[in-house]
């Protein structure tokens, strides 16, 4: 209980630190914007309900819960490492304020926040995919490079439900983006229309499934071990290869997911990103 409430402590500490820096830098430089307290409380606040939750239900353990089946540390660094990343740069860049997504006039700013949005999406969407598919989906999954039905549990295998579930997982991303640019963005009457960002979600959640089992299905060992009867990740004695090369592992899998998404699809999508009629 009490290592809790130190972690808590410090946790608060580095945000209201991080937050009172946005708030002096704001007073020497005119077009930087500060964090107002509304967004630093959201921002603060919610994690810790959602991860004090989560360790209560023991799908985080206390190393993934300081770090941002049960999720460890570096299970919560892949899926997150990058968004926190590419976080970081954004605030170095542009500053902590948000602002709207408008290639027109701030690029690189839009440019790291699509970024940003697909790597969380892409996360999102394989989570749901994985956790919901497993459970919901009445039909064996098939393997995505060839369509062969598979053992659930392998590598790179594919659902309807999944990837249902991926593309709604993404559009909850795309939908909480979107909400928050309503929340703390005050420019918005004179930008173009932010509401693409929910399909740009969707599409980050799906694609980044796909992507992601197509990873798994390739470059991940998966194969049937007939002594305990289970799919497993690693060659045994009385195994049988099913599909994919012992290259990488899942967590590995999650990371280049996520910064193969996060890297391509804002230019692929930028062309088509609707732009304020000039008068």
């Amino acid at each position: 209980m009490m290592a809790n409430i130190v972690i808590l402590i410090v946790i608060v500490a580095i945000s209201l630190s991080f937050w009172v820096v946005s708030m002096t830098a704001s007073t020497y430089y005119d077009d930087l914007r500060p964090v107002s307290p509304w967004r630093w409380m959201f921002s603060v606040i919610v994690p810790l309900i959602i991860t004090s939750h989560a360790l209560k239900k023991k799908s985080l353990d206390r190393s993934g819960a300081i770090g941002g089946g049960q999720r460890n540390w570096l299970q919560v660094f892949c899926n997150g490492g990058i968004p926190t990343e590419i976080a970081l740069l954004y605030m170095i860049e542009n500053g902590p304020g948000e602002i709207a997504i408008n290639f027109s006039k701030q690029y690189t700013a839009s440019w790291m926040c699509l970024s940003l949005l697909g790597a969380l999406a892409c996360s999102s969407g394989d989570t749901w995919a994985s956790e919901i598919g497993s459970v919901l989906s009445k039909k064996q999954p098939r393997l995505i490079t060839t369509w062969e039905q598979v053992p659930i549990g392998t590598n790179g295998g594919v659902t309807l439900v999944g990837l249902v579930a991926s593309l709604l997982g993404g559009t909850v991303v795309g939908l909480a983006y979107l909400l928050t640019q309503f929340m703390f963005v005050e420019d918005l009457d004179s930008s173009p229309p932010q509401w693409p960002v929910v399909l740009y979600g969707a599409a980050a959640g799906f694609l980044g499934s796909i992507l992601d089992s197509y990873l798994g299905a390739t470059m991940q060992y998966s194969g049937f071990d007939e002594d305990s009867g289970m799919v497993v990740n690693h060659m045994t004695p009385n195994g049988m290869h099913i599909s994919g090369k012992p290259i990488l592992d899942n967590n590995a899998v999650n990371l280049f997911s996520a910064i193969l998404i996060a890297l391509l699809l804002p230019g692929i999508t930028w062309p088509f990103w609707p732009r304020k009629p000039t008068i």
